[in-house]
């Protein structure tokens, strides 16, 4: 059993920055892929980035690519997700997952472990 709880979500205008952490526990943390989803009332769980299992590779997104950066510290069980330049569209909450039956997706129902999300708000 792996458990993930997010933290650094909050209220930011246009263009500022957050930092999302996401402990993790119960399992060698480097054994799990990683990643971070965000989504809205309503509408479908969305990717956003993420680790392959060994975390030599990363992922993103086409809407956050080059604004944000996906990190983990293997020592502190943990990922994070920095989010610079951010635009009112990136309003959501925001997710992260773990997985062990793949190395590496973007697909929401490959992901078994789940955090209980935290909330992004950003004012124009």
């Amino acid at each position: 059993q792996v458990q993930l709880v997010e933290s650094g979500g909050g209220v930011v205008q246009a263009g500022g920055s957050l930092r999302l952490s996401c402990a993790a526990s119960g399992r060698t943390f480097s054994s799990y892929a990683m990643g971070w989803f965000r989504q809205l009332p309503g509408k479908e769980r969305e990717f956003v980035a993420a680790f392959s299992r060994s975390g030599g590779n990363t992922y993103y997104a086409d809407s956050v690519k080059g604004r944000f950066t996906i990190s983990r510290d293997n020592a502190k069980n943990t990922v994070y997700l920095q989010m610079n330049s951010l635009k009112p569209e990136d309003t959501a909450v925001y997710y992260c997952a773990a997985t062990f039956r793949v190395k590496f997706t973007t697909t929401p129902v490959a992901y078994d472990y789940w955090g209980q999300g935290t909330q992004v708000t950003v004012s124009s």
